[in-house]
């Protein structure tokens, strides 16, 4: 009985899962309501009060969308007038033309890594998955092999290299150099996002689906209609050229002066995905020849298709409160504290459990970092490739407590099974074949 109390914890979280996925896929239960109920059970089964449980999954509910709503409504509407415009389609047949069939996952890379190391990860999916699926529709080849491919550059550009928090947090917490975090960074860059992105798409099996409806592409657009490329790519580049300026000028500016809380309320991805919209209504709507009730339209169209969405994502951080307020990552890095692992693999291993049992990457990052950053004295090991085994293993595989498995699942319509043949496995890819490369540079350095 006192081995059940005390760890009761992981045991919570296990049955948790278990309920969530029985009431999911066994049920057909809608994923919002048993989200919510699986977060309840965990919560009673850990002791928390009625009312505490109650006030936990509104605190999650709320902060999660307080973060994420805006992005992915903006992230949705600049997305759907990109389609609606024909921009998407110009980017997808100049990529095409560019790289051909064969190479186009390449391009799809290039672009991936931008965005993920400029914005959030939600507003580069939800800018990028129109894209992808429009170049799918071109090149006639299912849209999730291409999806994995984009997913898998964005989300590993977006945990390794600064200026996004997690690894930024890591630099600071380890006292790394930044510079060679990038250097080496893209040197384990390359190799994981090849093994996810090229290779494993070409591995798996069943991946033709049917377009998402939210994503059909309304029309065939002439030459004439369609915006030219250089704009179409720049509209939805505003966010990552702005963010990232702003990031850049933070260096050189006196923090709480005027002109720093300017440069962040413009350089925040609200702002600027705000400031994109507005242009890309000029741009993809009244300067294509569409007026302003047509492009209004758009916006409704994009809104009702995300909609559900939202409020799984917001569920899905409900159940992510209540497993961080029922001690999971506190109980995982206190049961891997006194092991005599190499830091790099315990940083990467505590990193992942954490991640897997709490959805959250910075967080899970942050603390394995406290736990094995002492121990780089102690093992010599370079505090550059303990930031990058850290990286990685909080990209690795995600289930149902991470708002942004369920943005995946429900943006392209997949089934959760699906879900974690794709997302799961190409997050467990970039994060293996990652540690991979880190273990083998240590070999150098």
């Amino acid at each position: 009985m006192d081995w059940i109390v005390d760890n009761m914890p992981i045991i919570s979280v296990v049955i948790g899962v278990a309920l969530l996925l029985y009431l999911n896929m066994r049920l057909k239960l809608n994923s919002f309501i048993a989200l919510l109920i699986s977060a309840i059970f965990v919560g009673i089964l850990n002791g928390m009060r009625l009312t505490e449980v109650l006030e936990t999954i509104k605190a999650g509910f709320g902060s999660t969308l307080g973060s994420l709503a805006l992005i992915i409504g903006f992230g949705a509407i600049l997305g759907k007038l990109m389609v609606d415009s024909g921009a998407a389609q110009r980017i997808a047949t100049t990529l095409l033309e560019k790289f051909g069939v064969k190479k186009v996952e390449w391009a799809l890379i290039i672009i991936g890594a931008v965005f993920g190391i400029s914005v959030f990860y939600e507003v580069a999916f939800m800018i990028l998955a129109p894209l992808v699926i429009s170049i799918a529709i071109e090149a006639k080849v299912p849209y999730l092999r291409l999806g994995i491919t984009m997913v898998a550059a964005t989300t590993l550009a977006h945990s390794i290299f600064p200026p996004q928090a997690g690894p930024t947090a890591l630099v600071e917490a380890y006292g790394a150099d930044m510079g060679m975090v990038y250097i080496l960074g893209i040197v384990v860059f390359i190799p994981a996002v090849i093994a996810a992105g090229i290779i494993l798409p070409r591995l798996l099996k069943n991946l033709d689906h049917d377009v998402p409806e939210l994503m059909e592409k309304p029309k065939e657009f002439t030459d004439e209609e369609m915006p030219r490329f250089g704009i179409s790519l720049l509209i939805p580049l505003i966010p990552a050229i702005m963010i990232t300026a702003a990031t850049i000028m933070n260096l050189f500016i006196e923090e709480g002066t005027g002109l720093h809380q300017i440069v962040n309320f413009l350089g925040s991805a609200e702002v600027s995905l705000l400031i994109a919209v507005l242009i890309g209504i000029y741009v993809f709507g009244l300067r294509v020849g569409r007026n302003m009730s047509q492009v209004m339209d758009t916006f409704g169209d994009a809104l009702k298709g995300i909609a559900l969405i939202i409020f799984i994502v917001g569920a899905g951080g409900a159940f992510k409160e209540i497993i961080l307020e029922a001690g999971v990552g506190d109980y995982i890095a206190n049961m891997m504290q006194n092991t005599s692992v190499s830091p790099l693999i315990m940083a990467w291993f505590i990193t992942a459990l954490i991640r897997i049992a709490t959805g959250q990457g910075v967080v899970s990052a942050i603390t394995a970092a406290g736990i094995v950053g002492p121990l780089i004295e102690t093992f010599d090991v370079s505090p550059v490739l303990m930031v990058l085994a850290t990286a990685v293993g909080s990209n690795t595989i995600t289930h149902v407590n991470d708002a942004s498995f369920w943005l995946f699942k429900e943006y392209f319509g997949l089934t959760i099974k699906d879900t974690f043949k794709t997302w799961g496995l190409l997050l467990l890819t970039t994060s293996v074949v990652g540690l991979g490369v880190v273990l083998i540079l240590d070999l150098f350095m």
